[in-house]
């Protein structure tokens, strides 16, 4: 049985999760860049990555190409 999140989402933070396996492992950063240096490199060592955005509070707003 998959347990539920354990965190709230902060708004202003960028999320996105990482699949290895049958974990998914969700990190979220304070800045744009930095989560998306820190997305590449997953991308390159061949994880399976999920770009979710900018959380708002109600949703995810941010598209990664802006």
């Amino acid at each position: 049985m998959r347990s539920k999140k354990k965190f709230d989402f902060a708004e202003g933070k960028y999320y996105f999760n990482v699949s290895n396996g049958i974990q998914s492992i969700t990190i979220h950063r304070a800045e744009k860049k930095s989560a998306l240096d820190v997305f590449s490199n997953y991308e390159k060592v061949g994880k399976k990555v999920e770009w979710l955005g900018k959380w708002n509070g109600k949703k995810f707003e941010d598209d990664r190409d802006n």
